[in-house]
């Protein structure tokens, strides 16, 4: 039987079809958060089948098959690796109304030219025709790239990365695809994590000198952010699980930071005030080097212990929070805007309940140093899919300005994650053309098409200025 993948899937009325085919299809990507490995973009790595490149490290995957009954064996353990593939394969009939149904298939055909509705029965015969065509020389990471035809991608990057990937990448003037870093500063900011000493040594080793007061603290963030501006980056990206603010005066800042290097706990509202002071350093810092911070709000993370003892943190036993996040993210953003040091920024919720209160906390936040400074960024993780995508896009629309919208990013780890961008880009075609067809919006295909674009591409372009 042959997929549900055509020309007009997810397309339902003849205006979605020739803004997507005419305006969205072709557009160049702009990749500006993902989670992918600079060194196996450096050295062109290949792959050795496709279960490694198809469900390796994809908790999305990985969460399916649990959820199916499939043993923790065939999903992460000694299991051969046709065995986890099956497992999947069998796994997919089941997922029909979960975007993998779509995903699978959309990246199915669009790497591997393969059409077939996936099921247990077809395993072998799909994964010989995809192993086959892995082995082709055309199939590398850089070429998987080129044929996804991505004009952009940041990395995530730790405060203390070297970055040496990064410079090798540029340094080949073959590869036209940028490939930038983006700060992710988490182990700085996670002071109450195992660890946090180890880490400031480390940070100690790379400035020259001991990270051991508030001041070389600031002098050594400081450094880093400098650095990372001169290898190019012009993003930073936070996982605020849960939003809080407090502020503290610099004498209390120091006791907390001395207390932190002894190894003593600390109590919830010393881990609040040095985590907002961090942010509003590395705020004021993103302001001068005309960054754009990434805030991701809402994750609960690493919930079943046994599982983590087991197999690690990110390994698809995360959940979404239900904290409230309006009052402390209002106050975070009005303390740099107070100073005129807020940057541009992108807000992420990872409840869709949220929505709304980004939105309009947004608004709240512009400026004339760009359009649409503070933006709602794109439905994240759980929201990932087409409910949750026109959700964001509609809460946008209603309470902001959804063509100045900078669109999808992957936030994924495997380079055939590509076809989420065109996923993104025929609901968000669906959406305008199920309006102008409804008679909501004029039926300007010239209009229409151009906010397609820019949504698709261009917005980000100006937005993000590489």
């Amino acid at each position: 039987m042959m997929s549900i993948i055509n020309d007009h899937f997810m397309l339902k009325n003849e205006t979605a079809r020739t803004l997507y085919h005419e305006y969205a299809k072709n557009m160049p990507i702009y990749d500006y958060h993902c989670h992918l490995n600079p060194q196996l973009i450096a050295e062109d790595a290949r792959f050795k089948n496709i279960t490694e490149i198809w469900l390796g490290g994809d908790h999305y995957k990985w969460r399916a098959m649990r959820s199916n009954g499939v043993p923790e064996d065939k999903i992460t353990g000694s299991a051969s690796d046709f065995e986890k593939f099956k497992a999947f394969c069998e796994t997919i009939p089941y997922t029909i109304g979960n975007p993998l149904y779509h995903w699978s298939h959309l990246e199915l055909k669009m790497y591997f030219g393969i059409e077939d509705t996936i099921n247990g029965e077809n395993a072998e015969k799909i994964w010989e025709k995809a192993n086959a065509v892995i082995a082709s020389p055309d199939f590398s990471v850089r070429k998987l790239i080129e044929k996804s035809n991505v004009a952009y991608i940041c990395t995530t990057d730790d405060l203390a990365d070297s970055l040496e990937y990064h410079d090798a990448i540029k340094a080949d003037e073959s590869f036209k695809t940028k490939v930038l870093p983006a700060l992710r500063p988490d182990k700085l900011l996670n002071i109450d994590k195992p660890g946090f000493a180890e880490y400031l040594g480390t940070l100690s080793s790379l400035v020259g000198y001991p990270v051991d007061t508030l001041e070389a603290l600031n002098k050594a963030v400081a450094e880093r952010v400098e650095f990372f501006h001169a290898h190019g980056a012009r993003l930073s990206d936070h996982a605020l699980d849960v939003v809080t603010f407090k502020e503290a005066t610099a004498e209390e800042l120091e006791a907390i930071l001395t207390k932190a290097l002894k190894g003593d706990a600390l109590t919830f509202a010393e881990v609040t005030q040095y985590k907002t002071a961090m942010l509003l350093t590395l705020g004021k810092l993103y302001h001068d080097y005309g960054w754009v911070q990434q805030y991701h709000i809402g994750a609960m993370r690493n919930n079943n212990t046994r599982m983590m003892k087991k197999l690690g943190a990110d390994t698809g036993y995360d959940s979404i929070n239900d904290g409230l996040v309006a009052e402390p993210l209002s106050r975070l953003m009005d303390a740099l805007d107070s100073t005129d040091s807020l940057p541009k920024t992108i807000l992420y919720c990872l409840n869709a309940r949220d929505n709304d209160v980004l939105a309009t906390l947004a608004g709240a936040f512009q400026s004339d140093e760009a359009k649409m400074k503070v933006q709602v960024g794109s439905g994240w993780w759980f929201n990932d899919q087409k409910d949750g995508m026109e959700k964001q896009m509609v809460s946008l629309a209603n309470l902001g300005l959804l063509r100045r919208f900078v669109g999808m990013l992957t936030d994924s780890r495997s380079f055939i994650s590509y076809p989420r961008h065109d996923y993104f880009r025929r609901i968000l075609c669906n959406l305008l053309g199920t309006w102008a067809e409804e008679g909501e919006i004029p039926m300007d295909l010239e209009l229409l098409g151009s906010m397609v674009k820019e949504i698709s591409f261009e917005n980000a372009v100006e937005y993000f200025n590489m």
